[in-house]
């Protein structure tokens, strides 16, 4: 096993992770999370295509909440899905990519559409670190009876308000203010709502 990159920090990855700070990313206990969070994620899949209802007690299990009337179509690809919070009557659209290594926050009323990617690792820009397999993670929040269109990709940190609306394909990589309208890559408001 390679030499710790951070050898004066007693802590666990895992313990490293959860607090937000530098964690090798390469750990055999988060790794193990991972496996666990992947099986239960296919098992949802496979029974939300027998009977939806029936899947619901797995999704439960999957995810850190889940409101009422929450649906979430498969497959849903998430690293640990206790990190991962679904407000009431929320509709996932196929291949939401939720990676919450950081808590990601889902409001109530809101359409996410297919192939939406909230993503909240963080990479070291510089080589070396980046190179010991260091990571981080800033979370995301996703405000009440937001529409993200299909394709949207949430960058590491970024909260979206209240009531508004993503443009399809859109990069969020800054935080957007509730009631408005923003597209493109960068994501910016482009009208009021």
């Amino acid at each position: 096993m390679p030499t710790d990159p951070l050898p004066d920090d007693s802590r666990t990855p895992l313990e490293r992770m959860l607090a937000g700070d530098l964690y090798v990313a390469d750990d055999p206990e988060i790794a193990r999370r991972q496996q666990a969070a992947m099986r239960l994620a296919a098992r949802y899949e496979a029974a939300y295509l027998e009977d939806p209802a029936t899947a619901r007690p797995l999704l439960a299990d999957l995810l850190a909440a889940v409101g009422e009337d929450v649906d979430v179509r498969p497959p849903l690809h998430v690293d640990f899905g206790s990190n991962l919070s679904i407000g009431a009557r929320t509709f996932v659209n196929y291949r939401l990519v939720a990676l919450d290594v950081a808590r990601i926050t889902i409001g109530e009323d809101c359409q996410i559409g297919p192939g939406v990617q909230l993503l909240t690792p963080t990479h070291p820009v510089e080589p070396g670190p980046r190179r010991d397999k260091l990571e981080a993670a800033l979370p995301i929040t996703v405000g009440d009876n937001v529409w993200l269109g299909g394709g949207v990709i949430v960058c590491p940190g970024v909260s979206i308000g209240d009531n508004s609306v993503i443009g399809a394909g859109a990069v969020v990589t800054r935080d957007i203010p509730p009631n408005v309208v923003a597209v493109g890559n960068p994501a910016r408001p482009v009208r009021d709502l």
